[in-house]
């Protein structure tokens, strides 16, 4: 069975302009199939799925593209029926991936890492928060014990922080969360995750490889996890119009080398999650993000995703 997720609906209409770059998600499907990955088709998530981390009248409001203008204003982009059925499938792909995870050792959804979402509301481009709602039906159905979340994205997992606070690793039990991010960048105001690494701006592939290294022992040291949540945003790239670090094209690739070794090396599950990632070229964003897809699932590079045909970015510490 493939291990990546895609569904067409990842991409819904936005209005002409906007800064989202929507399009990635087709973009990095193409550079995907283009390396040979095979696709296997998520269902959009249930309502009940979406109630352990979200309040009801949230839901509601999404799946019936009702959301308040003051709430639509913090995700960016109104909830349209198509930006509300993408949501739904976005999660739904999470979902299936992580169950494919727990049998196979990895997969991947081509879309989620929705880290901004809140249980009241969306924020930062998320609608729904697909890493907590997972996590949260996987603790609380009793198929796992012990999950851990790894935020690469450049900007703090706020959401998923908050999500899951009533679900936190009591020592024993619960979910992790682990973010390392650009201290001053989105959001503001920084929730409190199990874990935080705030980076200063302008961190390039030596300090930000150092610091992800030392952090990623204790994790599994601490936390004996049974599933590893990935999310894998790829805005830390010194190119990006959002990001303020500066990894390059093959500092990225050393990040999610460095994790998948972490978690093989521990004998975990792992499930990568698409993140982040906001250039100004959607093909050449779309193959950053591929690259990091294929690099988690240990699949060797092809040409067009090697770092002379996609950019190398800056390389300072």
């Amino acid at each position: 069975m493939p291990s990546f997720f895609f569904h067409p609906g990842y991409v819904a209409p936005l209005p002409a302009g906007h800064s989202f770059p929507m399009s990635k998600y087709q973009t990095t499907h193409e550079a995907l199939a283009a390396a040979g990955v095979q696709f296997a088709v998520p269902e959009e998530a249930e309502r009940g799925l979406l109630l352990g981390v979200h309040s009801a009248g949230y839901v509601d409001a999404v799946m019936a593209a009702s959301v308040d203008a003051t709430t639509e204003r913090r995700i960016g982009f109104a909830v349209t029926l198509a930006v509300a059925r993408r949501s739904l499938l976005s999660v739904g792909g999470t979902w299936a991936a992580a169950r494919l995870a727990l049998q196979e050792g990895f997969a991947a959804n081509v879309a989620g890492g929705s880290h901004h979402a809140m249980p009241d509301g969306g924020a930062g481009y998320c609608v729904l928060n697909d890493l907590a709602v997972v996590a949260a039906a996987l603790l609380d159905k009793g198929t796992l014990q012990r999950v851990l979340v790894i935020d690469l994205d450049v900007h703090q997992g706020d959401g998923t922080a908050v999500c899951l606070s009533g679900r936190k690793f009591d020592g024993e039990t619960g979910a992790f969360t682990f973010s390392i991010h650009c201290e001053k960048n989105f959001p503001a105001r920084k929730a409190q995750s199990c874990l935080d690494v705030g980076l200063a701006d302008g961190t390039g592939d030596a300090g930000y490889l150092d610091a992800l290294a030392c952090a990623l022992p204790g994790l599994f040291e601490t936390v004996r996890p049974e599933l590893v949540m990935v999310q894998a945003g790829v805005d830390p790239h010194g190119d990006d119009r959002l990001g303020r670090l500066a990894l390059s094209y093959a500092g990225l690739v050393a990040r999610d080398a460095m994790v998948r070794a972490a978690c093989l090396g521990a004998g975990v599950p792992f499930v990568a999650t698409l993140g982040g990632g906001y250039d100004a070229d959607v093909v050449r964003l779309g193959r950053r993000h591929a690259a990091s897809l294929l690099t988690l699932a240990g699949t060797p590079l092809p040409v067009a995703l090697r770092e002379n045909s996609v950019g190398s970015g800056a390389t300072q510490s």
